[in-house]
């Protein structure tokens, strides 16, 4: 009987510290890209993007899929599109002082 409390014990607090760690995670907002093939401002833009890379995670949608005709009605004269948890970011280029600004906005509301 005294071995089994201790075990339990140690799961009950591994278990526990596992839902903090869990829980506390930091949330990672959606950078998402409407493009096509071939787009060359696209990839010059996803080379500009490299540095911030750890601080999203990173979609592409290639406007050109026929699930995707809304996008290409909307987006097929601007691409390099960018959405940021499903709200306009910016198109054209990359602007990396709104993309900071934006990034740390989203960091400052899950603190």
């Amino acid at each position: 009987m005294h071995l089994v409390l201790p075990r339990t014990l140690h799961r009950t607090k591994s278990s526990a510290h596992l839902l903090r760690r869990l829980f506390s995670q930091k949330y990672l907002p959606t950078l998402t890209l409407f493009t096509k093939d071939p787009c060359p401002l696209c990839d010059e833009a996803k080379e500009v993007l490299e540095p911030y890379k750890h601080r999203y995670i990173f979609l592409q949608v290639d406007i050109t899929l026929p699930e995707n005709k809304i996008w290409w009605d909307r987006y097929k004269y601007d691409i390099p599109v960018f959405h940021l948890n499903g709200q306009f970011l910016m198109m054209h280029r990359v602007s990396t002082s709104l993309l900071e600004k934006r990034l740390t906005e989203v960091d400052e509301e899950q603190q």
